[in-house]
């Protein structure tokens, strides 16, 4: 669909930096990781989003407006690129005449509506790639696949299919979006990470979403910690009904299941309502300090 042709540059960092993905309109979960940042100390230039900060839920103009006073980082989605050129439909990828496709002109077309030309136009400015380094590590922050914005990477997809994304990232971590459901492999020497989302819940049958907090330890030792985020779902979940988006992602903010999986692969499929887990602290080596790539592997 995109290639890839705007990249910002973060420099480097020396403390840990939180990523997290598709706000969706979701002003409470927005608001409830605002607050869970302040508390940990994790100041707007090491924070990440990565993209589709409009989409499902009610309120996407003020999410626009709080991410912007938060001042994050934020990194081009589809759904961005879409309103921001008033496409007509919302990019994602969706087969034709699938659940996805067909629910998605209800939520996109309200979108359209509620956000302003202004804001609309700051998403047409957003980078379409990150980069910056932690530590040892080289990080490119992608929204789904590196040369195509609307490309679906699941915990499940191919090894090989993750293999050519990551050649064209020039990374040792590489830090994607758009799929919703969190996850991090070790491939080759190189560490595929999603955050997974905080505007709707991970399809595992909990109302909770996902974020991420990444650090780099004296070792040079990157360590991830996956992390549920619990906020006022019924509030958000009140506001789409109130707004007319009574519909299947509306019940999926408390049910925690999705109102469709025509995106997800046969093993995402049937874990659907299971409940996600993460060892406390995923830890990896960096390829600098090994003797071969297969080092990068978790260990702890």
């Amino acid at each position: 669909m995109t290639l890839m042709r705007k990249t910002r540059d973060l420099g480097a960092f020396d403390d840990a930096v939180m990523v997290f993905g598709g706000p969706y309109g979701n002003l409470q979960a927005t608001l409830a990781l605002w607050k869970q940042a302040e508390e940990l100390g994790v100041p707007p230039d090491r924070i990440i989003c990565t993209g589709d900060v409009a989409a499902y839920c009610a309120e996407p103009q003020e999410v626009v407006a709080a991410i912007r006073d938060w001042g994050v980082q934020v990194l081009m989605g589809n759904c961005e690129e879409s309103l921001a050129e008033d496409a007509a439909d919302c990019g994602c990828g969706f087969a034709a005449g699938s659940q996805c496709a067909v629910l998605s002109e209800d939520w996109y077309s309200y979108c359209r509506q509620a956000l302003s030309a202004e804001s609309r136009a700051w998403m047409g400015t957003l980078p379409r790639r990150i980069q910056f380094r932690l530590g040892p590590w080289r990080a490119a922050v992608i929204h789904g696949g590196a040369e195509r914005l609307n490309r679906f990477i699941f915990a499940s997809t191919p090894l090989a299919t993750k293999q050519d994304e990551m050649a064209h990232c020039n990374a040792d971590l590489v830090i994607a979006g758009h799929c919703g459901i969190p996850f991090t492999q070790a491939i080759n020497g190189v560490v595929w990470h999603n955050p997974g989302v905080i505007g709707m819940p991970a399809n595992d049958g909990a109302p909770d979403v996902w974020w991420a907090l990444l650090r780099v330890d004296r070792g040079g030792r990157l360590r991830i910690r996956h992390q549920r985020l619990s906020y006022d779902y019924r509030l958000a979940q009140e506001r789409m009904r109130r707004s007319g988006l009574d519909n299947g992602y509306a019940s999926a903010l408390a049910s925690g299941l999705w109102p469709s999986m025509d995106v997800l692969p046969p093993a995402e499929r049937a874990q659907q309502g299971a409940p996600l887990s993460f060892p406390a602290e995923l830890m990896y080596q960096a390829r600098d300090a090994c003797d071969s790539a297969d080092c990068t592997n978790q260990i702890v």
